[in-house]
């Protein structure tokens, strides 16, 4: 006998971990992997630490040129990692 009332997994995912206070630590744990894929794996060398304050993600980038190169790609860039997360997780990007 089948209930009807079943959930798809991902739904009851989603719920649990916004009941639980998770969804923005997941999120951001997903955007700073995403990192790596929206920049390109020849430009993953150049990063060093990167973390999310107050809606802000800062990247050390090791390189000066790099660095300038992608500040003035930075408004792309946040557009790119919030869709590939798939939520809107950061609104700037620092790197220093």
């Amino acid at each position: 006998m089948r209930k009807s009332n079943t959930e798809h997994i991902g739904t009851v995912l989603q719920h649990f971990l916004r009941e639980e206070g998770l969804e923005t630590p997941y999120n951001q744990f997903r955007l700073i992997k995403a990192l790596e894929e929206v920049l390109g794996h020849g430009i993953s060398r150049y990063i060093g630490n990167a973390f999310i304050r107050n809606q802000t993600l800062n990247v050390e980038i090791k390189s000066p040129i790099l660095r300038q190169e992608l500040t003035m790609r930075r408004t792309k860039l946040v557009r790119n990692l919030n869709a590939q997360v798939g939520t809107q997780v950061i609104t700037d990007i620092h790197f220093y």
